[in-house]
């Protein structure tokens, strides 16, 4: 997996390019979907071109299994 971890508080991040805003929001509005259907909610930061998502359990205070799973689904997103 090619997520980033960061720290404070400890996340998997990763930044998502595309051609411009619009296909951007697209892409946005499915991890959004994939977030309300898995019940897990990423902090999500949309510019022109790009979409950063973010992936870790507040009341763990930092990745988990759940997390690591929803960055792979949001990998697959693009499939």
């Amino acid at each position: 997996m090619d997520w980033e971890t960061r720290q404070n508080p400890e996340r998997l991040v990763k930044t998502f390019r595309f051609a411009n805003f619009q296909e951007a929001m697209v892409f946005a509005n499915k991890v959004a979907e994939l977030a309300e259907a898995k019940g897990h909610h990423p902090r999500l930061t949309v510019e022109w071109g790009r979409v950063t998502v973010e992936w870790w359990t507040h009341s763990a205070g930092g990745i988990t299994e759940k997390d690591r799973e929803m960055a792979r689904l949001t990998d697959a997103l693009l499939r």
